[in-house]
Protein backbone atom coordinates (compact mmCIF):
# COMPACT_ATOMS: atom_id res chain seq x y z
CA UNK A 1 0.00 0.00 0.00
CA UNK A 2 1.37 3.53 -1.29
CA UNK A 3 2.11 5.90 1.77
CA UNK A 4 -0.52 9.24 1.63
CA UNK A 5 0.93 12.22 0.22
CA UNK A 6 2.77 14.53 2.55
CA UNK A 7 0.85 17.48 3.51
CA UNK A 8 2.10 20.75 2.73
CA UNK A 9 0.80 23.86 4.70
CA UNK A 10 -0.50 26.84 3.01
CA UNK A 11 -1.57 30.47 5.14
CA UNK A 12 -4.54 32.10 3.97
CA UNK A 13 -4.15 35.22 6.27
CA UNK A 14 -7.30 34.80 7.58
CA UNK A 15 -10.00 32.41 9.24
CA UNK A 16 -11.94 31.72 5.95
CA UNK A 17 -11.82 30.85 2.02
CA UNK A 18 -13.69 29.29 -0.56
CA UNK A 19 -12.69 25.91 -1.78
CA UNK A 20 -12.43 27.59 -5.57
CA UNK A 21 -10.17 30.77 -4.25
CA UNK A 22 -8.00 27.72 -2.57
CA UNK A 23 -7.47 25.81 -5.35
CA UNK A 24 -5.75 28.76 -7.11
CA UNK A 25 -4.20 29.89 -3.82
CA UNK A 26 -2.30 27.22 -3.07
CA UNK A 27 -1.21 26.92 -6.93
CA UNK A 28 -2.85 23.61 -7.09
CA UNK A 29 -5.23 24.77 -10.21
CA UNK A 30 -4.02 27.97 -12.58
CA UNK A 31 -7.58 29.50 -13.43
CA UNK A 32 -11.37 29.55 -12.74
CA UNK A 33 -12.23 27.52 -15.07
CA UNK A 34 -9.68 24.34 -14.22
CA UNK A 35 -10.57 25.02 -10.91
CA UNK A 36 -14.59 24.62 -11.72
CA UNK A 37 -14.00 21.28 -13.99
CA UNK A 38 -11.82 19.99 -10.93
CA UNK A 39 -14.86 20.40 -9.00
CA UNK A 40 -17.60 19.13 -11.09
CA UNK A 41 -15.59 16.01 -11.58
CA UNK A 42 -15.24 15.25 -8.15
CA UNK A 43 -11.31 15.25 -8.22
CA UNK A 44 -10.88 17.29 -5.24
CA UNK A 45 -11.42 16.29 -2.03
CA UNK A 46 -11.58 17.84 1.35
CA UNK A 47 -10.69 16.08 4.80
CA UNK A 48 -11.13 13.13 2.67
CA UNK A 49 -14.20 13.60 1.22
CA UNK A 50 -15.19 14.54 -2.60
CA UNK A 51 -16.65 17.70 -2.19
CA UNK A 52 -18.49 19.20 -5.65
CA UNK A 53 -19.08 23.02 -3.58
CA UNK A 54 -15.96 25.53 -5.18
CA UNK A 55 -17.89 27.96 -2.55
CA UNK A 56 -17.46 26.03 0.16
CA UNK A 57 -15.81 27.65 3.13
CA UNK A 58 -12.66 25.95 4.00
CA UNK A 59 -11.69 26.46 7.80
CA UNK A 60 -8.19 26.31 9.10
CA UNK A 61 -7.10 22.36 9.39
CA UNK A 62 -8.68 21.57 6.53
CA UNK A 63 -7.05 19.55 4.12
CA UNK A 64 -7.63 20.11 0.60
CA UNK A 65 -6.36 16.59 -2.14
CA UNK A 66 -6.25 17.06 -5.69
CA UNK A 67 -4.20 15.21 -8.12
CA UNK A 68 -2.07 13.91 -5.69
CA UNK A 69 -1.41 16.50 -3.33
CA UNK A 70 -2.76 17.16 -0.25
CA UNK A 71 -2.60 20.49 1.16
CA UNK A 72 -3.49 22.02 4.52
CA UNK A 73 -5.42 25.26 4.89
CA UNK A 74 -3.74 27.77 8.12
CA UNK A 75 -4.97 30.78 9.19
Amino acid sequence: MANPAPIDDVAIGGEVIRLGQFLKFAGLLDSGGDVKEAIIDGLVAVNGEVDRRRGRQLQPGDIVSFDGRRVRVCP
